[in-house]
């Protein structure tokens, strides 16, 4: 009730005030700094937008910055002292391996520059020092966020904020922090619930907002992590007459030290009015710089810890695992195993699970026939769905090291992938690769060779695209190694029962720890699919893959495979309709009398592929970037969204695709030589 009341008188000041402040109002707001804003002294500096009080990592540093004109600060021939309200954000930054000190203080002064005096303002905030220290005629006022003790000051801790009146002995003084505002900052007896408290480190290098509010004889002081509504009640809340202390005008700004303790004192942004007490509201309190030390050595860690104990058991489990493998082998030479095979064995399925589930491979389970091998459908003992691969290899040495890479390969778990259930070894030249079963077969069955009522609307075919980038972006940036597929085309592309769209046949993959660069030259492939650059070095990349990824695009807009009989190139046609202004014309004529037609998403789309489908490999997105371009409708975060369509938008002006085209045509698109599939 108290709070309410003080409120409302509060507003009822301003309001009589209201004609007298218009002639003298003072209003601003900084976010950020410029140095025309400011007035700097001492070691005070403004570099990228921030205001820094003290050097970095050095001694004896003070410094202060004031609003470069002075303030009114009373009523015309009067002593009445007029309201003001004030925000800044603050950071105070830790050093590694040094104590901190001192602090910042808010202040009004009547004159310029820094009270040194006869000694170091060092352990006096740069307010004031033993020479002038509580002397009335000082005529200043501050608002201290101190980190050190000092015991000549009577300091209650070394982490407070105090209000400061012509001296550094705090009038009014209390632990930094807030009262959240779930819980009464007093209780019936009118002290303090300090159980509620919560108390903020003020030199951890976080940012922290402050508001300081004067009028009618009475101050608020608040502070809260930045980004945090504003608790309703304030850290301080005291009476103080100001009236004998402000003179007619007066500077205000910041002030700040540092000693044998040191600590960067930095200001991020700052509001001040004496006519408007929601200014603050201006202050901008995100993507904000932070100024935390990174967290200690790994090796000191409670994690670290744990892992190696961890680590310990595991090398436990893993000498008894070895000596199952031991007793495995020993049984090998009865089963009529090869050494090699022991390795895959979590993955292995019998050979009789799988000739019962596709009924001896007969004929009418036959669904598909690959580049190496023929596909059946089966049903195992469980009831469960499953594509059958049946691949034969001239040796067994080939055998291994194909299966090697599709066993670890394997591990790969994502939804717009095809699993892999597990393999079976057949003989010395033979084996069986066994996947989820999908339903709805191939992309590119659904796209040329199935029925009018089934082909795949636009809402299809921009779902179907979104789920393959999805699966590129696992691929390239989300696993524990890099995979590049190097084979990405619409026969690889499955649909399952609902239509989600998963990579398939990873037969010609390739797997690179993060950061390590592909060394194989040979060139494989589908010929349409392959960027020039790889056709040229035979180095695949995640550029060639999101090269491949765009022929795909093109393919299921313009239902046109890359390369056909007695047609030229789609590439080369889609130029063509680009450089005359004709690139609506290339759409798919079923795709185009769909009812969910959309002509100018289909035609972002299309751009889209034609980007990826560059000749030029540094002009070409990532996945993760294509994934944004397809989630830009969706909740994705803001940033994000606004980076990839001003991406897009620059990429897709026509002028710069041609651009692009033509400025990479000496690497023919149409003329380059490959070997594959």
């Amino acid at each position: 009730m108290k709070q309410h009341l003080k409120t409302l008188l509060l507003y009822l000041l301003i309001t009589i005030l209201s004609c007298i402040q218009s002639a003298s109002a003072t209003d601003f707001v900084f976010n950020g700094f410029k140095p025309s804003d400011m007035s700097a002294y001492g070691d005070a500096t403004i570099e990228s937008g921030i205001l820094s009080l003290t050097l970095d990592a050095t001694s004896f540093s003070d410094g202060r910055a004031l609003h470069p004109s002075k303030i009114v600060t009373k009523a015309p021939n009067s002593s009445q002292v007029l309201p003001f309200s004030t925000s800044f954000i603050f950071a105070m930054a830790p050093y590694r391996d040094r104590l901190p000190g001192h602090g910042i203080v808010f202040l009004f002064v009547p004159h310029t520059g820094i009270y040194r005096g006869s000694s170091s303002s060092s352990q006096n905030l740069g307010f004031l020092n033993f020479t002038n220290n509580g002397n009335p005629n000082n005529h200043v006022f501050g608002v201290e966020f101190d980190v050190f003790k000092n015991q000549e000051f009577n300091d209650i801790n070394n982490n407070h904020v105090g209000i400061d009146v012509n001296s550094l002995e705090s009038v009014f003084a209390h632990e930094a922090g807030y009262w959240p505002d779930k819980y009464n900052k007093y209780n019936d007896n009118g002290i303090l619930n300090e159980e509620f408290f919560k108390t903020l480190k003020l030199n951890n290098g976080r940012n922290y907002q402050v508001w300081i509010d004067y009028a009618d004889f009475h101050i608020n002081v608040t502070m809260a992590p930045v980004g945090m509504k504003r608790p309703k009640q304030p850290l301080l809340d005291f009476p103080l007459n100001l009236s004998q202390v402000f003179e007619d005008e007066m500077y205000v700004g910041f002030t700040a030290s540092t000693g044998s303790l040191a600590q960067g004192h930095k200001i991020l942004a700052w509001s001040f009015s004496n006519s408007n007490f929601s200014i603050s509201d201006a202050l901008i309190t995100h993507g904000l710089p932070s100024f935390e030390l990174p967290k200690d050595p790994i090796y000191q860690s409670k994690g670290f810890i744990a892992g190696m104990t961890i680590l310990l058991f595991f090398l436990v489990v893993v000498t008894s695992l070895l000596l199952i493998k031991r007793n495995r082998r020993m049984k090998r030479e009865k089963e009529g195993m090869e050494d090699w095979e022991l390795e895959y064995w979590p993955h292995r399925i019998t050979y009789q699970e799988i000739d019962a589930a596709t009924k001896g491979f007969a004929d009418e389970n036959m669904i598909g026939i690959g580049g190496n091998g023929k596909v059946y459908k089966g049903v195992l003992a469980g009831g469960s769905e499953v594509a059958v691969k049946r691949i034969s290899h001239e040796s067994s040495e080939g055998a291994r090291q194909f299966l090697a890479e599709i066993s670890s390969l394997g591990r790969l778990k994502h939804r717009n992938l095809v699993a892999l259930r597990g393999w079976c070894k057949k003989g010395r030249g033979s084996l069986i690769l066994v996947y989820d079963y999908m339903e709805n077969g191939s992309l590119d069955k659904r796209l040329f060779e199935c029925d009018k009522g089934n082909m795949l609307s636009f809402e299809d075919r921009i779902k179907i695209l979104k789920d393959v980038a999805l699966g590129v972006q696992y691929l390239h940036e989300e696993w524990e190694a890099k995979v590049l597929h190097r084979d990405i085309k619409a026969s690889n592309v499955l649909l399952d029962k609902e239509m989600h769209a998963r990579i398939g046949d990873f037969g010609l993959a390739r797997m690179h720890y993060h950061g390590q660069v592909a060394n194989e030259t040979r060139v494989v492939g589908t010929v349409g699919y392959l960027a020039p650059e790889f056709a040229k070095t035979g180095r695949a990349s995640t550029q060639t893959d999101v090269f491949s990824y765009g022929v795909l695009i093109l393919e299921v807009m313009c239902g046109r495979r890359p390369i056909e009989e007695g047609k030229p190139p789609l590439m080369d046609w889609l130029w063509e309709l680009m450089k005359q202004g004709e690139l609506s014309n290339a759409f798919d004529n079923q795709l185009r009398s769909n009812q969910g037609f959309n002509e100018e998403e289909a035609l972002r789309v299309l751009q889209l592929g034609m980007i990826c489908a560059s000749l030029d490999p540094k002009a070409r997105p990532t996945a993760r970037q294509v994934v944004k371009f397809f989630e830009r409708n969706s909740e994705v975060a803001e940033s994000e969204a606004e980076d990839m369509d001003f991406y897009l938008l620059e990429s897709m002006r026509p002028n710069t695709i041609l651009s692009n085209y033509c400025s990479s045509r000496p690497i023919s698109w149409t003329n380059s030589l490959v070997e594959g599939r």
